[in-house]
């Protein structure tokens, strides 16, 4: 006789544990302690076996008999149903293990081991660890395109239309590299492409003419702040690397001897092995360094920790300090006074400024066969850009027409 809701809650303990028989294997065994929990009773390949489904109340007659269906359709497709539960307990068990931030670490572990610039290591580090911090504790597979939504969104409300447009990219590759080592079914940043604020790119904010350069270089040498980041932002001046580049110079990338700064082909934007000439004041600058912090291994060392270099928006925040805005300068914006100017000079090869910046020839027939570096041409260029920067330093006549001259002469 199939149980009713009534014969089940009126079921008391008794002195021994007994069962209550619904029908086709399922029944309520209520224990001596009066607990009461559904079991099925079925044989596979002729051995007798008992599959718990669930306890009651938690598990109402209507889903204990659903269960039991299911079970039975297991059976008959030739699986066994204790098997099979023992085994989605246990996917369920890794899939909680398996949140977002462990399958994060691996992933950024995996941009090491492929010798990723370490810019880039940092940037997606600070993307998934800091901006998408709120989806860490999370098992990956539990995430929904919602989830990553309110994240980006927060990140958007904040004005960083660009970082929300970044961390979305970061999140998703996170989410393909779960796919790919089977932690993961599907990417639910895919469906919010279009989600998000469309970013309208701008160049880098940039000083190009002589005597702008000349105003700005005399509030860097007059800046008194930590002296590892004045430095940093003096050698960005005079050899125009990318930002990520100087911040993190190590001392085994410097030749002092022989002038040459080489930058790994892991830490440039184009992969390959960048060198720089150092001119006579960027040596100077470098050897300043050497006594300073005789025991780092990064000529620029951080001031909250001596053990890593500056931080990625440390030149940009001094520069704001000095009163230079954030539409008329930034770290990155050298590179562009640098094109500027040398090339307004007509001293020197586009081809040499074009090498010194580490530009990637967009011509592929040329990029294969012109692996010329002009050197020597460069060499001098360097030493020349230095010169001009200390004269227009040291020259006396009015400063840029811009905010940056009132904060100066002020």
């Amino acid at each position: 006789m199939a149980l009713t809701d009534i014969h089940i809650r009126n079921a008391k303990k008794a002195h021994k544990s007994y069962k209550l028989p619904d029908g086709s294997g399922l029944y309520l065994y209520v224990s001596k302690a009066g607990g009461k929990s559904w079991r099925l009773d079925y044989a596979y390949f002729g051995k007798r076996k008992t599959l718990t489904i669930g306890t009651y109340p938690s598990v109402g007659l209507a889903e204990a008999r659903a269960r039991r269906d299911e079970a039975k359709k297991k059976l008959s497709e030739g699986l066994d149903p204790s098997l099979s539960k023992k085994r989605d307990q246990l996917a369920a068990k890794a899939a909680a293990g398996n949140t977002f931030e462990l399958i994060a670490d691996e992933f950024i572990a995996k941009l090491r081991r492929d010798k990723r610039a370490e810019p880039t290591i940092e940037k997606n580090t600070w993307m998934l660890k800091v901006l998408a911090k709120k989806l860490l504790p999370y098992p990956i597979t539990q995430i929904s395109a919602k989830d990553v939504l309110d994240v980006l969104g927060t990140i958007e409300k904040s004005g960083r239309v660009e970082s929300a447009l970044a961390t979305r990219s970061a999140i998703g590759r996170v989410f393909r590299f779960a796919i790919a080592t089977a932690r993961a079914e599907n990417d639910p940043t895919s469906a919010l492409r279009g989600a998000l604020q469309r970013h309208v790119p701008t160049s880098h904010p940039a000083l190009t003419t002589r005597e702008e350069l000349g105003g700005l270089m005399r509030a860097i040498y007059g800046y008194e702040g930590w002296p590892s980041l004045v430095a940093a932002l003096k050698i960005q001046a005079l050899c125009f690397a990318r930002p990520g580049e100087t911040r993190s110079m190590g001392w085994s990338e410097v030749d002092l001897e022989k002038a040459i700064w080489t930058i790994p082909a892991a830490k440039t934007k184009m992969r390959r092995e960048h060198h720089v000439p150092l001119s006579r004041q960027a040596l100077e600058i470098i050897k300043q360094m050497k006594d300073l912090f005789p025991d780092r291994e990064q000529v620029f060392p951080s001031m909250m920790s001596g053990k890593t270099f500056l931080s990625e928006n440390s030149m940009n925040s001094a520069l704001r300090r000095m009163g230079i805005g954030d539409d008329e300068h930034t770290a990155h914006g050298f590179r562009s006074s640098a094109s500027s100017i040398l090339n307004e000079s007509g001293k020197f090869s586009a081809d040499a400024i074009e090498a010194q910046l580490a530009h990637l020839d967009t011509r592929e027939v040329r990029r294969v066969y012109n692996r010329a570096t002009y050197w020597n041409e460069r060499v001098q260029m360097m030493q020349w850009w230095a010169d001009m920067l200390d004269e227009q330093r040291t020259q006396k006549r009015a400063l840029f027409n811009s905010s940056v001259a009132a904060a100066i002469s002020g």
